[in-house]
Parts: structure tokens; sequence; C-alpha cells
């Protein structure tokens, strides 16, 4: 009877198991409604919420499996796909900042693959359950974008991995036919498939393995010479080498020893070398008296509600605090103010009163982000980005907007110089290929929306009428390595970062954010000041060191002499090498694998 039961609990665990999740989805999601009815965030909550989602779904799917005639469902299978998800989540920082995590977190994949490939598994097996791993990843380190939109986190932790789950599958295929080359097809296939994700107009970069370091950045001083894809090799390289010797050990039952050292050495030697470069710098060169303005308006209920000209006094107050004669910079976050025409930016009341606000030091510039606008006149080519309206005296405006960094000086009709963000957000800020999706333009237009997205330009540009050579990089702008390094080629000697993190609450994202500028400082060795809205503005030097970090959710100032400098490092001058020899020899092996598969038919 005993027997009996245990049997039956254990071929109903998995049902139970989802009842229970569905139950903690409901109870959060409640949770959830309620606060957004009294006007409040929600925190960790979709990180629950998006867990429990997925455990139910995942539960039910492994029982529903067990049921089905002729088909295998083991919990091994599942064990290990979700023990890679767990590993390269709690690797990332934000929950678990452990990245040395990230050197075995695939290892479970790799064991679980060369079984379903054992097993005769199919692509679509081989997808579901690639797709599992790559979710749970997902929701552990990125759960936050719910914050902004639910429908936006769901769509950035689906999509992303189901193009992770695709090149999975496509790495199988390939080591079907090249099996002399294992899973080191997976490592070249998927920095290809990062360096696509950073170049692509659906771009989410956010989870690039060379990230995962961003914390423990004094481990990857080295950056400076291959940028975050040489952080990418090695990890690949340290799972390969990982998984060796753990198939070696099943098959032997003892660890091979050299093995194990290489290992060893793989991870140590970087970080011994990286740890010298780090103890050893020094900072050199003429140095800039930067001020930083937090604001701290609450994005969701807040700020587009504050009519500006009570904003701009908090400005000026909070600005009044941190600067004097020897200020050289004042920097303040992204869409600080707006709309601004662009042709007519010294009319524009709220830089009027803050020209008047800095007359008293000529030497002081002010760099803040806003939204802009400009209407194109008669005869004015169009931009890709133009929108139209019809006015009432029947003609049509053309315009376009965009999310931009402007210069301000003390004098007055000065020429204002403006740069547009040009990395932008899949969703709120672009429509991804609006010229094949061009049929949804009439639901869009009657949802108030627009498909032409925010106008941006061809190239960076810097601000050089103060003290400095500066890049103004917005918000998203940031997470863009060889981007990046746009602004040094063009002259800038330090980097403003102008960022509004609050859409994202109190949680890991805006911390994630800041620590991605230490990796842009290591690779450029480029001081950076970074201007949050809500939080966390903060000094970065040339070898990623944060300083005087403010508090998130509070309004603050802050100042700093920071480092400026012209020399390019290795990686300026050459980019993202590392990423473009695995496109190449990505497309060999894709090739490769096609005419295989032709070859085979019959």
């Amino acid at each position: 009877m005993c027997l009996h039961t245990t049997t039956t609990v254990k071929k109903h665990l998995p049902a139970l198991l989802s009842i229970f999740f569905l139950l903690v989805t409901a109870v959060s999601a409640y949770a959830m409604w309620q606060r957004t009815q009294d006007q409040q965030l929600w925190g960790y909550r979709p990180l629950l919420l998006l867990l429990a989602g997925w455990g139910a779904i995942a539960a039910f799917r492994y029982w529903w499996a067990q049921g089905k005639a002729g088909r295998e469902s083991h919990p091994r299978w599942m064990g290990l796909s979700t023990l890679s998800g767990i590993l390269l989540g709690f690797g990332f920082p934000g929950l678990l900042p452990f990245p040395l995590l990230l050197f075995v977190g695939w290892v479970p994949l790799f064991l679980l693959l060369k079984e379903l490939e054992a097993a005769g598994a199919s692509w679509r097996r081989v997808f579901r359950y690639s797709y599992h791993t790559f979710v749970v990843w997902n929701i552990l380190t990125t759960y936050w974008v719910a914050n902004t939109a639910m429908v936006a986190g769901l769509f950035a932790i689906l999509v992303n991995s189901a193009f992770m789950s695709t090149v999975v599958v496509l790495a199988m295929f390939s080591r079907k036919r090249m099996p002399r080359f294992g899973f080191l097809i997976l490592a070249v296939y998927w920095i290809a498939f990062e360096y696509l994700h950073l170049n692509w107009e659906l771009t989410w970069p956010w989870l690039t393995l060379g990230n995962g370091f961003a914390q423990w950045y004094p481990i990857v001083q080295w950056y400076e010479y291959t940028g975050v894809f040489g952080g990418s090799l090695w990890i690949w390289v340290a799972n390969l080498l990982a998984f060796q010797a753990w198939q070696h050990y099943r098959e032997q039952k003892r660890w091979p020893l050299p093995t194990l050292l290489r290992l060893a050495a793989l991870i140590a030697l970087p970080i011994a070398a990286s740890l010298g470069i780090y103890t050893t710098w020094r900072e050199e060169g003429p140095q800039i008296d930067v001020a930083i303005v937090q604001p701290n308006y609450e994005p969701h209920y807040e700020k587009f509600d504050i009519p500006e000209r009570v904003q701009l006094e908090r400005f000026l107050q909070l600005s009044s605090q941190v600067t004097d004669s020897l200020t050289d910079y004042l920097v303040f976050p992204e869409t600080s103010f707006g709309l601004v025409e662009s042709d007519n930016m010294n009319d524009y009341p709220s830089f009027s009163r803050l020209q008047s606000f800095i007359r008293p030091y000529p030497q002081l510039r002010i760099i803040t982000g806003i939204d802009g606008y400009h209407i194109f006149k008669p005869g004015e080519p169009h931009s890709d980005y133009v929108r139209s309206q019809k006015r009432a005296n029947g003609d049509v405006l053309h315009y376009e907007v965009f999310n931009a960094a402007v210069e301000l000086s003390p004098l007055p009709n000065a020429p204002i110089p403006l740069y547009k963000k040009s990395r932008l957000v899949p969703g709120p800020e672009i429509l991804p290929y609006r010229h094949i999706f061009f049929f949804l333009k009439p639901l869009i237009e009657r949802l108030d929306g627009t498909t032409a997205g925010l106008a941006t330009q061809p190239e960076r540009s810097i601000f050089n009428t103060g003290k400095a050579g500066i890049g103004p990089a917005i918000c998203y702008e940031s997470v863009f390595g060889e981007y990046f390094t746009g602004y040094i080629r063009k002259g800038a000697q330090a980097v403003f970062i102008m960022t509004n993190d609050g859409w994202w609450d109190n949680t890991a994202g805006h911390r994630q954010h800041l620590w991605y500028a230490s990796l842009r400082a290591i690779e450029t060795r480029r001081s950076i000041a970074r201007a949050a809205n809500t939080g966390i503005s903060a000094f970065v030097n040339a070898r990623g060191d944060i300083s005087q970090p403010t508090a998130y959710g509070e309004q603050a100032a802050i100042r700093q002499k920071i480092t400026i400098s012209d020399k390019r490092t290795l990686y300026v001058k050459w980019g993202d090498m590392i990423a473009r020899i695995a496109i190449f020899l990505s497309l060999l092996w894709l090739l490769n694998t096609i005419v295989g598969v032709r070859r085979a038919k019959p």
C-alpha cells in the first residue's frame, strides 16, 4: 500500500508542482495588480511571478509528456537543463554575483545535449530542453525588464531564449556533420550570435557572456585588448575543459590531472595578469572638474506629470550645491527636458534659464539629455524616421522625434551642439524591421503609436566646446562595447553617460547597468561620469573603479575631478575582432553543414 502511494505521488508530482506554481503565480499577479492600483512599483515581484509561471508551464509540460505514448521524459534531462540555467543566472551580476559559476555553467547543458544526441532526439526536443535552460537564465538575470511593462519583459525573455535555443539547434546539426569539433562548434556559433545580437534591430546584448564579470572588473583588466568577447571566449574554453574533465571522470572513475591543471591555469593566469594590471595602474594626465545632478523623478507616475518649470527648480537647487568657479561640467540625466525643437533651441525657456545660471562661470558647460524634435521645411529631404500629422488648416506637418543630448554654454545665442541617441531599445524606441512589418502600421497608429521610431545619426559625435572632448552616451548605448569606442575614435577624452534607470525600480537592472560602465571604462581606458535620473549616479575611473555612487531613489549632487586622456587601447583600434573571427568560422561551418545535408539526401 505504501509503495503504491509513493509511486502514485511520484507519478503525479509534476502535476502537483504545476498547481502549486500556478497558485504562486496568481498570488504574485494579484499583488502586482494591487500595487499598480495604488501607483506603487513592483520591485522584485516580477521575479517571483515569472519563475512561478514558467515553473508551472515546465512542470505541466513534463507531466503531459509522461502520459504520451512513445514519449520519453527523463527527470535527469529536466534537472540538467534547469541546473545550467541556474548556474548561468547566478553567475551574472544581480542576485548572486559569483561569475566563477560561468566557467562551469554550460557543462550540465553539454551533458544533456550529449545524452539527447545519443538517444536520437529530434531537433524539437533539443530546442525544448535548451529553451528551458535559457528561460531560467533570462528570468534570473533580466526579470526587471517587466517593471517597465509586463509585455516588454515577457517578450525580452521568451524571444531572447528562442534565439539562444536556435543557436544550440544549429550547432547540434553542424556537430553531427563535423563531430571532430565537438562542442567547440557551439562556442563559435554562440560568440557569432552575441555579435549579431549587438548589431541588428532586435538587439538585446545584455547577456553577452563577457558582461558576467562586470561586478568583478579587477579580474578582466585585459578587456582593453579584447573587449567583452575576450570574456566570452574565456568562459567557453573553460566550460569545454571542465566538460572534458567530467567526461573522463565518468568513464575512468578518476579525475584527469592534466586537464584539471590546464583548466586551473586557464582561469588563474588571466586573473593574475589582470590583478597585476589593476594594482600597478596609475591615473596620469590632465583633469576636469565634473558635477552630476540626480533629480530623482520616478518615471512611471511622476516625471512626466510634473511641470518642467517645477523640475527645473530642483535641477538648479541641486546644481548650486556643486557649482563654483572651478566647475568645468554639469551633467544631467537622460530626457531631463523636452520637447525641444532642434532649430530653435536657444529660445527654449529651460535652456535660457540654465544659461543664465551658469553665466557667472564662463568655462562651465551643461551636458544634458533631452527629448527633441525636428520639423522638416518644405523641400527638405526627409529622414527614414519621418512622421506626418495633418494640421487644422489642411497642411501636413512632417517631423522626426529623437532622444538626444546637448551641450549648453553660458553664451547667449551660441550654437548648441546636439547628439542623437543611435542605439535604440527595441519596442519603446524602435519597431524592429518596420519595413518588413509594415502591415502593423494601421494598428499601431490606431493605438496612438508610430512605426517611425526615434531618429538617429549614422556616426558618433562628441562635444568639444569646453575643456575636453566629451562622448555623450545615452542609456542603452553604454552596453555596446565596439559602438562605445566610436566616441573615442572621434576624439572623446572622457565619456558622460546619461540614463534613466528608474523604469526598472530598485532591482538588479540599474546596478547591472552601472557595472557595465566599468567594462566600458576598461575597454577604452576613459573616465566616465554617469548621471542617472533616480540613481545610481557615480564616477568611474579608467580601471573601472566606481566612486561616489549615489543612493537609489534619492535626490543627489556629486562632484569630482576626473582624468582625461587621448590614448587609444588596442580594443579601440581593433574592436570586436574575436567576434568577427567567430562570424567567419560560423559561416564556413554552416556552409559545410548545408552542403553535407544536401549530399546526404537520396
